[in-house]
């Protein structure tokens, strides 16, 4: 059986026994939007709960637009053409580019030139978020969780604040875009460090696919709502990084719309856990390093049995990487129940030790990952690699020990472990990711259709919209369209036989 992964640029070929008891694992495939500049654009001129940006946005008013750094692949070549069109009466002296960096590294003029085109780079001021730097932050007081809200200064000193992104799960967040442009986004890093402390890390609800009772996603559209962002534009994507659909206007309207939509396009269940899940971090960007590679792993720790086994192929262009903490906190350990005490114990949050505590976590529950790099990489770095994926593997009681402290919606979205058969001398089951050439095809004909309707007005009723939803998609239906006009919003779904 050959495989096709999302590996760097190119991808890589796999290939498994014929024999193997394989499953490919995999969302719908959703197509790409024929036209997504004209998508873009109809986006913005038709919002969601907000007036069309045009509207919003006077010739006299200070811009700043916020964008996605190279870990991310957004469309920002697409995305911000479109928003600056919306806003061509502004002078470009009057607009300024915020780089959403979080506590990632500086983009160079190279990576900002392939990520934004040379025309935007050219006409317009771009600030790139240093979150190390107090001298380039204001403070805004302190979040309901206590922690204290640090945010670039050039970004708060404009008139008129625009988030942009793209909507995915996301492993710890809930999902991606909305409130997180601005926070971590645009953060110091005291506000980052608790935001992504143990404590908040640690929580159950801190996971995939989960934003309300989520305290890393609840604190981030807290902050972001404090800056009163007058408009967002956020995108999905399909495996391709092609855009699938276009969600714009106020924050909680179009985030809540895009997130419905990603969480019925971007996630798939499983039926029981496999003995080993084969995987990636999708390709480029998102595999440049193993910090990032981290998000690969714990998607892969849903699917996998406590005591199975995880590869990843991750490109890791970018090394470990050099930079950041991460690679010091692995270093430091002995093994990754050490790593799990050490962050637990510490008086303060450690730079990076958000992504150290993830990887830890998986592996003390007794799912270990190798990552996998090209043969030509630097010795040094697959030495490291080797040395900080020395997983051992603890007993079937430990793991559930550790797991009864945040197991409540895992146990939800799969069977427990100690439901499973030890499978000793059987077949090992083996989940594959989506990546694949060939499709499977089957005649189905259309049952029923069905609207969802968001009032955008009040937070209750978007939440009861949620809720049915989540009911419908429960029973079956699947999401074929949405979009909306003025206050409100709509999900049109259908149910198959």
């Amino acid at each position: 059986m050959k495989i096709r992964l999302a590996y760097g640029k190119q991808g890589l070929d796999l290939t498994l026994p014929d024999d193997a008891d394989v499953t490919v694992v995999a969302p719908a495939f959703v197509p790409a939007l024929p036209d997504p500049e004209a998508a873009l654009r109809d986006a913005i001129a038709s919002p969601l709960g907000a007036p069309p940006l045009r509207e919003l946005v006077s010739p006299s008013d200070t811009v700043a637009i916020v964008f996605s750094d190279i870990t991310r692949p957004a469309p920002n070549h697409l995305i911000l053409p479109a928003v600056l069109e919306a806003i061509s009466h502004v002078p470009p002296q009057d607009i300024v580019l915020c780089n959403a960096l979080g506590t990632h590294r500086p983009n160079t003029d190279a990576e900002l030139r392939r990520m934004l085109g040379d025309a935007v780079v050219d006409r317009y001021r771009i600030v790139q978020n240093n979150a190390f730097d107090p001298d380039t932050q204001v403070y805004l007081g302190a979040s309901s969780w206590g922690h204290e809200v640090w945010l670039n200064r050039a970004y708060m000193e404009a008139d008129v604040k625009i988030l942009t992104g793209f909507i995915e799960p996301h492993f710890f967040a809930g999902f991606s875009g909305g409130g997180k442009a601005v926070m971590p986004g645009m953060a110091g890093q005291r506000t980052v460090l608790g935001n992504h402390d143990a404590n908040m890390i640690g929580n159950a609800r801190a996971t995939w696919g989960v934003t309300w009772g989520n305290p890393i996603w609840e604190e981030a559209r807290e902050v972001a709502l404090k800056t009163d962002p007058a408009f967002i534009v956020n995108v999905t994507l399909n495996r391709d990084k092609a855009i699938t659909g276009v969600f714009a206007g106020a924050l909680d309207a179009a985030h809540q719309a895009g997130t419905a939509f990603a969480r019925q396009t971007a996630m798939a269940p499983i039926d029981a856990p496999f003995d080993i899940v084969i995987g990636t971090n999708s390709g480029y960007p998102l595999d440049l390093n193993l910090y990032q590679t981290v998000k690969g792993m714990s998607a892969a720790c849903e699917a996998v049995r406590a005591g199975g086994a995880i590869i990843i192929a991750s490109e890791c262009w970018d090394g470990i990487p050099d930079h950041g903490l991460y690679g010091a906190l692995l270093r430091e350990a002995k093994d990754p129940r050490d790593l799990l005490d050490r962050i637990y114990a510490y008086d303060e949050p450690r730079q990076d030790q958000w992504e150290a505590h993830v990887q830890a976590r998986g592996a003390v529950e007794g799912r270990g990952a190798c990552v996998l790099r090209p043969p030509d990489a630097a010795a040094d770095h697959r030495g490291a690699a080797r040395a900080m994926h020395r997983h051992r593997r603890h007993g079937r009681e430990a793991a559930r020990q550790v797991r009864a402290r945040r197991a409540p919606l895992r146990d939800a979205r799969r069977p427990a472990d100690r439901a499973l058969p030890e499978r000793r001398g059987e077949r090992a089951r083996i989940a594959a990711p989506a990546n694949v050439g060939g499709q499977m095809s089957q005649e189905r004909r259309v049952k029923n259709v069905k609207v969802v309707r968001f009032q955008l007005t009040k937070t209750d009723f978007i939440e009861q919209a949620e809720k049915e939803l989540s009911r419908l998609l429960s029973q079956g239906w699947k999401i074929i369209a949405n979009g909306g006009a003025g206050n409100y919003a709509y999900v049109i779904l259908q149910i198959e036989v």
